[in-house]
């Protein structure tokens, strides 16, 4: 129907049927584009949120994607250092044996979204209300996060989940035909530059001219292994 909530609702209508020109998905569902709201840092996103509650829209279904420094409630994952995407990568593949409980629960936190959903109950929420929830039922928040994507309105998230596209490959993201909101967007180029950079100490530099001597001096691969040793010894 037509929007009601904001100034555009009181435009002439063109009169026009439009539905023609709407992309199709699934038969004769017309495919509605979801709006992805990115932000510089995660707490950007809580004052977001914040202003969502306010607002006529308060009970759109939202998701806020982010990551496992912020959304993992395992006991020994999330108390761990800096490896804690491996260490949640080893617990789902079950390497040692051994699996992740909360993971198994992510229904748990999808299904209570669906039935606020459902009794027209739902209100907007942050990335603190989804983790306190999900300790309560044992349910892993980072994956519910992104299984909320899939039938969300809009979806929160840090500026480098739509400017990488290794990011966007991994979270399933797929802007075409979507809608996307840059917040502070001045700051987009600083962080397009990043999301296409690296970092290399030069311990990694020697660590790799020594292997690359090793395998020159041993005619591995020669040919290709000088141009790479060359391009070390020039960094």
């Amino acid at each position: 129907g037509p929007c009601t909530e904001c100034s555009c609702s009181s435009g002439k209508e063109t009169g026009k049927d439009t539905s023609n020109t709407k992309k199709k998905e699934n038969g004769d569902r017309p495919f509605i584009p979801k709006i992805f709201f990115g932000t510089r840092t995660h707490k950007q996103i809580s004052q977001i949120t914040r202003e969502l509650k306010r607002t006529a829209y308060f009970s759109v279904p939202m998701t806020i994607l982010s990551s496992r420094d912020y959304t993992c409630i395992h006991p020994v994952v999330s108390s761990s250092g800096s490896n804690r995407n491996e260490m949640c990568v080893e617990l789902l593949e079950g390497k040692h044996g051994k699996s992740c409980l909360y993971y198994h629960g992510v229904h748990k936190l999808t299904e209570h979204h669906a039935l606020q959903s459902a009794h027209r109950v739902y209100q907007a929420w942050d990335i603190e209300d989804l983790v306190s929830l999900g300790k309560k039922l044992r349910a892993c928040a980072y994956f519910a996060a992104r299984e909320l994507m899939m039938g969300a309105d809009i979806v929160f998230c840090p500026y480098n989940y739509l400017l990488d596209p290794q990011i966007r490959e991994s979270m399933e993201i797929n802007l075409k035909g979507q809608v996307v909101i840059l917040d502070e967007a001045h700051n987009i180029e600083d962080c397009a530059r990043e999301s296409v950079s690296y970092s290399v100490t030069e311990s990694q530099l020697r660590a790799a001219r020594e292997e690359l001597d090793l395998m020159v001096n041993n005619n591995i691969r020669q040919k290709d292994h000088e141009h790479l040793r060359a391009v070390c010894c020039s960094l």
